[in-house]
């Protein structure tokens, strides 16, 4: 059936008014809306919906749905999804509307406490808040907490999750007349959809094996299950919680981490050059050829640097666990540093800050930006194919079945 984007304006106001509807303004909204957004969708696609035609670029594939706040109320509209890219209403939606807005009331809070800087009081002019009250300031974040809080707690039911990583991020906040260091703790997932997902984000007065824990311990709660593979930093408090709350999980060793674990027992004149041995291990096509890559730049280093061979040595099944997944995962997971990239995005958010005023205000904010990432990911494409996803996941029940026949009276225990 071909969609019809055209509207008969007095023909459409006639019958509506004839059934005398209670929610009249607010379903002549949406009906022109729609009607708008899946005319640009049909342009996008180059033909209208469900039509034969050579000028198809794309094709339709269902509808997401969003919330759209208007004086009329807030209703829920329907926006296309395309099954090559992504649409998007810029011109109806905003992006980034909640990280905007959580960075406005962390900056204000800022400001009505006292604390704020040069910089932070150019920054409350160029937003325009300065003349912002407590009371406007607190039914702004009273809403965004809803969201932030949602968000956090809600049910990780799109799963089996798996892939999975693990971060921290060191940020500064005022508490009890001093400045303290607090610890973020954020972890991202690939569903079973292959999108990425942001699956949860606490605050921690210290990154230690108990904070990790109960992290975790929540994430599971929450549903997170299906785990093949998580990928951090060695910090042992955390690779702990992992085992314990994600059993039967391999543990990849985050290679920016390690990089920087390696550069510390090298010289510093030597270090380009043996970054470069270490990232063509990395580079090769399939398993058997990083471990014999691997094993080259062990001979190539014993005799010169015998302490960095023995740390490459020491620390080769951390470090090569990922070759036991699918090859296509490889430069996707590992190369690109997803993790890296949204700590870059957080911090982009944070600097402007630099000291919260709270606790509280450091969840609005991380936590807005983390919910806005996460939508962008789920319209987006996906991140694995389902196939790479369904060879990873027969990949740990093949482990899991080699670990039962070996002592079927013990469970399968974290890989390192």
């Amino acid at each position: 059936m071909t969609a019809n984007h055209s509207i008969d304006p007095a023909q459409f106001l006639s019958e509506h008014l004839e059934h005398a509807e209670p929610d009249l303004l607010r379903s002549m909204l949406k009906t022109f809306i729609d009607a708008l957004m899946g005319a640009e969708a049909d342009a996008l696609c180059g033909a209208p919906y469900g039509a034969r035609s050579e000028d198809r670029v794309n094709f339709r594939n269902g509808y997401r749905a969003r919330e759209w706040d208007t004086r009329a109320g807030t209703m829920e509209v329907a926006i296309p999804k395309l099954r090559a890219g992504s649409y998007f209403p810029d011109w109806l939606l905003e992006r980034r509307r909640r990280a905007e807005r959580a960075l406005t009331t962390v900056v204000a809070t800022c400001y009505l406490l006292g604390v704020s800087t040069r910089r932070m009081e150019k920054l409350v002019e160029t937003l325009g808040i300065t003349r912002l009250s407590k009371s406007q300031v607190s039914v702004m974040a009273k809403e965004l907490d809803e969201h932030v809080g949602e968000f956090r707690s809600r049910p990780l039911d799109a799963g089996p999750y798996t892939f999975v990583a693990a971060d921290a991020l060191v940020l500064k906040v005022r508490e009890g007349g001093r400045v303290v260091n607090v610890h973020a703790l954020v972890a991202t997932g690939v569903n079973a959809d292959g999108h990425r997902e942001i699956l949860g984000v606490q605050v921690t007065s210290a990154e230690d094996g108990a904070g990790w824990l109960a992290f975790f311990r929540d994430l599971t709660a929450r549903g997170l299950s299906g785990v093949a593979l998580v990928t951090s930093d060695a910090h042992q408090g955390l690779v702990a919680a992992i085992g314990a709350t994600v059993p039967g999980a391999s543990w990849q060793r985050c290679r920016t981490h390690y990089a920087a674990n390696l550069m510390s027992t090298c010289p510093k004149a030597s270090w380009p050059w043996v970054k470069t041995l270490l990232h063509s291990v990395y580079d090769q096509p399939d398993a058997k050829s990083v471990h014999a890559q691997y094993d080259r730049v062990l001979n190539a280093l014993s005799e010169k640097l015998p302490k960095v061979a023995d740390h490459l040595e020491e620390n080769r099944a951390d470090v090569l666990a990922f070759t036991a997944f699918p090859k296509e995962i490889w430069r996707q997971i590992w190369s690109n540093n997803p993790q890296e990239r949204l700590n870059r995005e957080i911090r982009r958010r944070t600097d402007v800050v630099g000291i919260f005023p709270a606790r509280d205000s450091l969840i609005r904010l991380v936590g807005a930006v983390l919910a806005e990432q996460h939508d962008d990911w789920i319209e987006g494409r996906r991140y694995l194919g389902l196939d790479v996803l369904a060879r990873s996941r027969l990949t740990l029940l093949d482990d899991q079945q080699d670990e039962e026949v070996k002592d079927p009276m013990t469970p399968p225990a974290l890989t390192a």
